[in-house]
């Protein structure tokens, strides 16, 4: 049997990538990831040449079972995410799974992850927290799954598009009320930001058509402090 190794890699900024991370990846037979150009990228800047597999939402199934056997055999396989951690937010799941029930040794090289960085840098709790990822895209299901929360008393963190932020802030603003809130933006890269204020401040901020990669951070129900349209200051 052969080893699957999960490596978390860098959300934005190259250099994030760990020491023993660049180790493995000189090892490994193979690397497994659900966009091969962008991790290659990554490889060429780390001078390491590997074959490569997508494996992503439009082919997985077809594809698990080559990987499968490539394990079965013997072979060594590192399992990446275009940015961040496998298997969070990643279709890298699924070969996880697959894994675990053939018995395949897994360990794991742990290192950055967005919601993690924005969790910590928005100020509001971190001692309890719930990690939603994408919200649903239509706006029935989205408020939906938004109103699941409502009363929940930890810290909410979702992943948003650029075209779908200005909705989902409007459908959270809804359903939660005008709570304090934070927008992390572009994380580890040139122009990263991270805003801080109530869901209707950052509405109001919010450019006609924002861009980059978005984290947003929602305190929890029963938060008195900085109610009622108060801003409030970070990290």
């Amino acid at each position: 049997m052969g080893r699957l190794f999960l490596i978390a890699t860098p959300i934005g900024n190259l250099g994030d990538i760990t020491l023993r991370a660049i180790e493995v990846l000189k090892q490994v037979d193979l690397v497994v990831s659900e966009d091969t150009r962008r991790t290659a990228i990554l490889l060429r800047h780390l001078g390491i040449s590997k074959p490569q597999i997508s494996f992503g939402q439009h082919n997985q199934m077809r594809v698990l079972g080559k990987i499968m056997d490539r394990l079965r055999s013997g072979s060594s396989i590192a399992l990446v995410a275009d940015a961040g951690t496998p298997a969070i937010s990643d279709p890298g799941l699924v070969l996880v799974r697959a894994a675990l029930e053939a018995g395949i040794e897994m360990t794991m090289i742990p290192g950055p992850t967005a919601f993690v960085m924005a969790l910590v840098l928005s100020g509001l709790p971190t001692s309890s927290f719930t990690f939603k990822g994408f919200p649903p895209r239509r706006p029935g299901p989205r408020r939906r799954f938004l109103q699941a929360d409502a009363e929940s008393p930890h810290t909410l963190i979702f992943y948003e598009s650029p075209h779908r932020l200005r909705a989902f802030l409007e459908d959270a603003l809804g359903v939660y009320g005008d709570r304090r809130a934070a927008l992390a933006k572009e994380l580890t890269k040139v122009f990263e930001s991270v805003q801080r204020g109530t869901l209707s401040q950052l509405l109001t901020s919010l450019p006609d058509r924002p861009r980059g990669e978005f984290v947003v951070v929602i305190e929890g129900s029963g938060t008195k402090k900085g109610r009622g349209g108060e801003s409030f200051e970070g990290i």
